[in-house]
Formats: structure tokens, C-alpha cells, sequence
């Protein structure tokens, strides 16, 4: 009966979403899907990019990480806060100030459609790999959950919820996903609160008592001070300020949220907001990870960090909070994937078939759209049996991995379009932005022999989009383009 109520629920929040996505999606066009019409109120797209940066990947393992190694991951966060003002001041200026619908045009308009072309060709790898790796493992768990207990198998229940996905972001792209990402960062934070609370509660002591054994415990352990471990604090301050400005400012899904937002001015605004907003919820997702790890130590409960988060709730607390974490869950695992399909549809619609070259009519650009669109979640389905198939952790450690190589050429080629005024033969942008990743991976599968005891962490994608910085200088030349063509 349990199973069952957690399906209908399931059904009952996508009803929801379906329904916010046709009052949304009205008179829609495909220029709306892709930039909203640049009518999305900043507000709303500041809170709601809170679910969409934290995926259910986040939400089970961040708390499990205070197990393991204290606050530590909050240095990174720490680190993400500084990055988000070179979004803001650095990048959306220049986004707004092109009119940019995608943002790897500006590799274009600078560097040519070589540039172009692979930079957007490798947010679509690294989107594809990253994203899919979430929905495999917050699939996983809603498997254990719900599915296995009422026999639907891993590959049916990975249908239904890309289905899921499809029917709310078919036709109203950014108009929808603005919206739904609201509502589900509400029920994560909902879900967030709701167990802190509860397991508070469990221990039956103060707030004062419970702060004072988080710090007895050595549980509130911030900084890391050995310079050779790989969570160093400057390692993942610079590794967090660099991973923002990335995997946000030179990502299309976290900025055509942005850039569909009216004024530059608004979409700044949101961008601080944003900034403030995780700082303060990461640092609630590690204090439920401090009281998590006191009510399992004060229970004699041994478990992994990442299954203590789900374990806990599943069977130490009422029925009635186990479905507001499934809600908080699935809130978690929507924004992640929604977001990251109608992303891909764009870029690919408009970087790789050039939609704003071409004169297809409306009624052509429409079809095309959703045939991606579908060819894309039929890929992302495709994905997450291979990581079934593999079952294999660290094939999923890798993937994550991958994400580092593959933004850190898009760091390169934004540094260099810029901060120079120099100019490269634009074939040679393909040998440049594919040896630096090849570079790095030789780094690091030789780090321990080349570095001894040292660890590289965060800093990977630094020194990635550093050698692409530095490749593309020794392979450029001067030359400043006129006024008209220099953005």
C-alpha cells in the first residue's frame, strides 16, 4: 500500500507540472522555447536555479559528506560564491550586449564557427554525460523505493519518468522551465526543512546541545590545511570559483535562464541572489548531515555516506516524512534533467543545424525542435541502461571526471576571446581544444609518479582551460579585428 501511495503520488506532482506547462506554454513559438521572450522575471528565475544547481545527486550525498570529511565541501561552496560575480560582471554584459539566444555565438562572432561549433559540441558532450549520470542515480534510488516494491523494472520505470520529463518541456521550453523549477525548488527546500526538523527532534536535545556536539565531534570541520590533500580550502576555493564560471557561466542551461530575463541589470540581480541563496542552503544541507551523522552514531548505526541520507529517513522516521523526502527527491532529480534536455534541444537546434541562418518557416522549425528534442531524451534513456549495464561506481566517478576535460576547453576559448585581441587560423581549434583534455588526463593517470603524494583535486579543470589558454596563444597571431566585427 505504501508502493502505491508513492505512486500516486508520482502521478499527482507530474499532473501538476503538465498542468503549469500548458498554462505556460501558450501561444508558445520557437523562439520562445529557446529564450522565454526574454520576459521570465528575475526572481523567479533566481530561486528556481537553487533546484536546477542541485541536482538529487546533491541532495543524497552532500549531507553523507559531513560522515566523511566535515564541512569541508564548503569551501568549494565558498568558492562558487566568488565565481557567480564574474558571471554576473564579466559574462552576462557581454551576453546582453551581443543579444546572445545561444551563448557559444559569441565564440563565433569573436573566433569563428570552428570555435563555435566545438564549443557548443562540447557542452552537449558534457551535458549528456552529466546529466544522465544524476537521472541513473536518482532513478536508482526511486527503484529501491517505489518500483521494485510494485514490479516495474529498472527500464520501464526509466521510460515513465522520461516521459515524464518530455510532456511538460515539449512545447513550452524556458517558459515552462522557469515555472516548474520554482515549484520544485520549493518542495527540495521543503523537504530539506522538514528533515532537519524531524531528526532534531529524534535527538531530543537543543539546538544549543546539538551545536555544541557538532563542534565536540569535530563534525563543523571547515578548512583543510594540508596543501597535498585534494580538498585543500584553496584548491576548492579557486576549483569552486572556476567550476561556476563554467558549469554556469559558459553553460547554455544555467544561462538561458539568465539571458531570459529582460535586462541586464535584472539578470545581475538574479545572479547575486542566486549566489546568496546557495551559500545559505548548502550550509543547511551540512548541518542535516551533522545531525544525521550524531543520530547514527548516538544509534550505533554504521553506513556509507552517501546511503545515510536516504537509509536514515526510510526507516527511522513516519511514513508521512518519507514521501516528503521522495517529494524533495524527485523535485531534486526534474530540474536537473528538465532543464538539461531543453538546453541541448537549443544549442543543438541552433548551434549545430543553425536555426537563425536558415529561412525554415515556423511550422519546419517546430518539427524539427521536437524531433531533437525526443532524439535527446531517447539518448539520455540510452545512457542510463549503459550505467545499468555497467553497474559500476567508479564508471560513474569517471563520468563526473569527464565534466572537468570537457568545460575546461570552453574556459580556454572564453579566456582567450576575452582577454586577447589575437586571432588563429580557425581549423587549428580543434587539435588545440582536443589535446588539452588529452594532456590532462595523461596528468593525471601519471600524478602520483610526476607529483608524489600530491592529490590533484578541483584544480583539473583550472590547469585544462589553462593549457587551452596557453595553446591557443602560441597558435594565434595578432590581429584586432575591425569595429564592426570585434563584439
Amino acid at each position: 500500500m505504501e508502493a502505491l501511495a508513492l505512486v500516486g503520488l508520482l502521478l499527482l506532482y507530474f499532473g501538476i507540472l503538465f498542468w503549469i506547462s500548458r498554462a505556460t506554454a501558450k501561444n508558445a513559438t520557437t523562439a520562445s522555447f529557446f529564450s522565454g521572450d526574454k520576459k521570465s522575471p528575475w526572481y523567479l528565475v533566481a530561486f528556481g536555479m537553487i533546484g536546477t544547481s542541485l541536482s538529487g545527486v546533491t541532495f543524497i550525498s552532500v549531507p553523507g559528506k559531513v560522515l566523511s570529511s566535515g564541512w569541508h565541501y564548503y569551501q568549494l561552496v565558498l568558492g562558487f560564491f566568488l565565481g557567480y560575480f564574474v558571471v554576473a560582471f564579466v559574462l552576462l554584459p557581454i551576453y546582453y550586449r551581443l543579444q546572445l539566444t545561444s551563448i557559444y555565438t559569441y565564440l563565433e562572432k569573436r573566433l569563428g564557427i570552428s570555435a563555435y561549433r566545438w564549443g557548443a559540441g562540447y557542452f552537449i558532450l558534457s551535458r549528456c554525460l552529466g546529466a544522465t549520470v544524476r537521472l541513473y542515480l536518482v532513478i536508482n534510488v526511486l527503484q529501491l523505493f517505489i518500483f521494485d516494491k510494485i514490479g516495474i523494472p529498472f527500464a520501464l520505470s526509466t521510460l515513465i519518468i522520461l516521459t515524464m520529463i518530455v510532456a511538460y518541456t515539449l512545447k513550452g521550453g524556458v517558459k515552462t522551465i522557469v515555472w516548474t523549477d520554482t515549484l520544485q525548488t520549493s518542495f527540495m527546500l521543503l523537504a530539506l526543512v522538514v528533515c532537519v526538523i524531524c531528526f532534531q527532534q529524534k535527538l531530543g536535545i537543543g539546538w544549543g546541545s546539538i551545536f555544541e556536539s557538532i563542534h565536540s565531534e569535530n563534525l563543523f570541520n571547515l578548512l583543510e590545511s594540508n596543501p597535498l590533500k585534494g580538498d585543500y580550502f584553496w584548491k576548492h576555493l579557486l576549483g569552486g570559483a572556476f567550476i561556476s564560471i563554467a558549469m554556469t557561466g559558459l553553460d547554455q542551461e544555467m544561462m538561458q535562464k539568465n539571458i531570459s530575463v529582460k535586462t541586464l541589470r535584472d539578470a545581475q540581480k538574479n545572479m547575486m541572489v542566486f549566489s546568496v541563496s546557495l551559500l545559505l542552503v548548502n550550509a543547511l544541507f551540512l548541518l542535516l548531515g551533522s545531525v544525521l551523522t550524531l543520530y547514527a552514531a548516538k544509534s550505533g548505526i554504521s553506513v556509507a555516506p552517501d546511503d545515510l541520507f536516504p537509509l536514515l529517513v526510510q526507516d527511522y522516521l513516519p511514513f508521512g516524512v518519507f514521501v516528503i523526502f521522495i517529494i524533495g527527491l524527485i523535485s531534486a532529480l526534474f530540474p536537473s534533467v528538465d532543464g538539461a534536455i531543453t538546453a541541448l534541444t537549443a544549442s543543438f537546434c541552433l548551434d549545430i543545424l543553425g536555426f537563425d541562418r536558415r529561412t525554415y518557416n515556423e511550422e519546419t522549425k517546430n518539427r524539427i525542435k521536437r524531433s531533437v528534442h525526443l532524439g535527446f531524451a531517447f539518448i539520455f534513456m540510452l545512457l542510463v541502461f549503459t550505467f545499468k549495464w555497467l553497474d559500476n561506481k567508479s564508471i560513474v566517478d569517471l563520468i563526473f571526471d569527464i565534466a572537468s576535460y570537457t568545460y575546461g576547453p570552453l574556459l580556454g576559448l572564453f579566456a582567450f576571446g576575452i582577454l586577447t585581441k589575437r586571432v588563429f587560423v580557425t581549423p587549428k581549434v580543434v587539435y588545440l581544444t582536443l589535446l588539452s583534455p588529452v594532456l590532462c588526463y595523461l596528468l593525471k593517470l601519471n600524478a602520483p609518479l610526476l607529483l608524489g603524494s600530491y592529490q590533484i583535486g578541483n584544480e583539473m579543470l583550472i590547469i585544462n582551460g589553462a593549457l587551452t589558454l596557453i595553446l591557443l596563444l602560441l597558435f594565434s597571431k595578432k590581429q584586432i579585428y575591425a569595429a564592426s566585427h570585434q563584439p
